[in-house]
């Protein structure tokens, strides 16, 4: 039998996981090409992170939360006991900084538009509201110069994101995937920073179409000491377009924590 194929690299010959499907006497009938094979240090993570591949990207998202935390949160820059990221409604934003010494410095916004397509605009800290409007806000970053007070980034009066003074972008645990996008969740780890407490790390997730706004439990870690967590999924974990995804820790005395993880988004056929 002959196959033909064309390299997702221009010039450079892919590797692929292949799914042979055969019936009862033994034909063969479908070759099935899905994810192509992305080990640690291979070539094709290079190609990955580069855009290389047709059709495929990667998203590496990292948090941390903005205070010690004593109890329940997501763990992103505004987070404190019981604060769970918020999910606002499709409107503009603004920047505000905690006083005014950032005022006219630039802060790029990046998330989805009303569609959940990809959305970035670039505003200024402590002047008029983003000319778009933001489904969901996902990073931020200074632009300019860095940024020597917190900004937060307000949509209807509610912070969806903060860059900490210093940091020059967030730190948010929180994605959502793009319209017309399928996202590979590969890997994911947790940090604590302080010693003897116990934490308990949840990755939770949502679909568009479900109905109650519920989210569901994808992953459930336990940690003491200060040792991290780290894993690596055999086989990614699959989530559909537009699906909200976060992590959120429980936390058995006051502690800062830290979440990672990283998503390969294939586009839909």
């Amino acid at each position: 039998m002959n196959k033909t194929h064309k390299h997702l690299v221009a010039g450079k010959p892919s590797q692929y996981e292949v799914v042979i499907n055969a019936n009862s006497n033994g034909d063969v009938c479908t070759i099935n090409n899905p994810l192509p094979v992305v080990n640690v240090g291979s070539s094709n993570n290079i190609d990955l992170a580069a855009g290389n591949l047709e059709g495929y990207s990667h998203i590496n998202k990292f948090g941390f939360t903005g205070t010690d935390i004593n109890g329940a949160a997501t763990i992103w820059d505004n987070a404190g006991t019981t604060a769970v990221y918020p999910y606002v409604a499709a409107s503009t934003i603004t920047a505000t900084g905690s006083n005014t010494n950032d005022d006219t410095k630039t802060v790029r916004v990046i998330g989805l538009d009303q569609n959940y397509l990809p959305l970035e605009e670039t505003i200024i800290v402590g002047g008029v509201a983003s000319t778009s409007q933001f489904v969901r806000v996902f990073r931020a970053q200074m632009v300019s110069s860095l940024n020597t007070v917190d900004v937060s980034i307000t949509q209807s009066s509610t912070v969806v994101a903060k860059i900490l003074a210093g940091n020059s972008q967030t730190l948010m645990a929180v994605y959502t995937v793009p319209a017309g996008k399928t996202a590979y969740l590969l890997e994911f780890a947790g940090s604590v920073d302080k010693a003897n407490v116990g934490v308990k790390f949840r990755l939770i997730a949502r679909d568009f179409d479900v109905s109650d706004g519920t989210f569901a439990i994808k992953g459930l870690w336990g940690t003491q000491g200060g040792n991290p967590v780290v894993y690596r999924y055999p086989v990614p974990l699959v989530f559909t377009e537009k699906s909200d995804i976060r992590v959120d820790v429980v936390t058995a005395a006051t502690c800062g924590c830290g979440a990672i993880f990283d998503i390969v988004l294939v586009d839909n056929p």
